[in-house]
C-alpha cells in the first residue's frame, strides 16, 4: 500500500531499486529488507570477494613502497617488487623484472632490447644496488644482493650468482656463468664464454679474452675456478684455466692450465710456488693463503664460520 503524501519522501527511499525495506504499521521503513536476510551495515559493504580484495591491497601496498622518480621511464610491462626505487632519468625496459629492496641510480639503462638476447628478460635479484649511469642488457640473471659502481655494462645472456659486486666501469661482455660471492674491482674485463666460479677475486684492469687469433668467430673462454683471485693489470690469454686457490701476480699474462693453489706471475706466466709460502706483510708472520683464514668482511656469518672450522 503506497503511503500517504506525508510519509512520501521515506516510502520512496524504502523502495529504491536493492533497498526494498518492508514497513511497519505506519508505513515507516524498518530495517528488515524484503525476501532478504538482515545484515549489518559491515556486511553489506562486503561487495567484492575477499580473495580479490586482498590481492588488490597487495598490488597497491606494492606500489605505494616503490620510489619511482618522475623523470623516469619505467615501461609498463616491467615487473617490480616492493621497496623499488627507481632514480631520476633510468629507464626501465619491457623485458625487466627487478626483485624487492633494489635500488637502481639515476641515468641508468635496464632491458636493453637486442639481437642476441632471444627477447628473454633480465632478471635482477633483491636487495640489489646499481648504481648511476649503469647498463643492462635484457636476457641476464643476477642473484640477490647484486651491487655495482658506476658506468657498469652488462651484455645479454649473463648468468650471476647471489652478491656478485661489479666495480666501476666495469664490463661484462655476456654469453658467461658467474658464481656465488665474486668481486670484480673497477675497470675489469669480463669476455664471452667466461665461466667463473664461487668466492673469485678479479683486481682492476684485468682482461679475460677469449678469441686466440684475433679478429676471429673462435672464441675460447676463460675458466677461473672457486678462490682464485687475480691481480692488477693481468690479462688471462684464451682457454686458460686458473684453478682453485690460484693467485695471479700482478701484470701477468696466464695462458693454459694452472695448479691448484700455486702463485703465477711474469709474462708469460710461470709457477712460483705454492701460496702457502706468501706470509702476511703486517708483522704477524701468519700465511696469507688460503685468503679465507684472515679475510672476512662482507662474508655471511655462516660462511666464514665454515671457513674457520676448516
Amino acid at each position: 500500500k503506497r503511503p500517504d503524501a506525508k510519509a512520501s519522501h521515506k516510502w520512496h527511499v524504502a523502495m529504491r531499486p536493492g533497498k526494498r525495506k518492508k514497513l511497519d504499521k505506519d508505513n515507516n521503513p524498518t530495517d528488515a529488507l524484503i525476501g532478504k536476510k538482515h545484515f549489518s551495515d559491515a556486511d553489506n559493504a562486503q561487495t567484492t570477494p575477499v580473495v580479490a580484495k586482498i590481492s588488490l591491497n597487495k598490488i597497491q601496498e606494492t606500489i605505494m613502497t616503490q620510489q619511482i622518480h618522475p623523470s623516469a621511464i619505467v615501461s609498463s610491462n616491467a615487473k617490480l617488487g616492493r621497496s623499488v626505487s627507481v632514480g631520476a632519468f633510468s629507464i626501465v625496459h619491457d623485458n625487466v623484472e627487478i626483485g624487492d629492496g633494489t635500488t637502481i641510480g639515476p641515468y641508468c639503462e635496464l632491458g636493453v632490447p637486442n639481437a642476441f638476447s632471444e627477447s628473454h628478460n633480465l632478471v635482477i635479484g633483491k636487495n640489489s644496488n646499481i648504481r648511476s649511469h649503469s647498463v643492462f642488457y635484457e636476457g641476464s640473471v643476477f642473484g640477490e644482493c647484486l651491487v655495482t659502481g658506476h658506468r657498469v655494462t652488462v651484455r645479454e645472456k649473463t648468468v650471476a650468482g647471489k652478491n656478485l659486486q661489479i666495480g666501476t666501469l666495469g664490463d661484462i661482455q655476456g654469453h658467461c656463468t658467474i658464481g656465488d660471492y665474486v668481486r670484480f674491482h673497477s675497470n675489469v674485463h669480463i669476455g664471452q664464454k667466461s665461466v667463473i666460479g664461487n668466492f673469485v677475486w678479479i683486481f682492476p684492469y684485468v682482461v679475460l679474452t677469449n678469441d686466440p687469433h684475433p679478429p676471429s668467430e673462435t672464441l675460447i673462454g676463460v675458466t677461473i675456478c672457486d678462490y682464485a683471485a687475480i691481480a692488477t693489470m693481468s690479462i688471462i690469454l684464451p682457454g686458460a684455466v686458473v684453478a682453485k686457490g690460484v693467485l695471479v701476480g700482478a701484470h701477468s699474462s696466464l695462458k693454459g692450465k694452472t695448479q691448484e693453489d700455486w702463485v703465477y706471475a711474469g709474462s708469460p706466466a710461470k709457477a712460483i710456488c705454492p701460496t702457502n709460502k706468501i706470509k702476511m706483510q703486517d708483522g704477524s708472520g701468519r700465511i696469507a693463503y688460503p685468503w679465507t683464514e684472515h679475510f672476512h668482511r662482507g662474508y655471511p656469518k655462516e660462511q666464514v664460520n665454515e671457513w674457520i672450522k676448516k
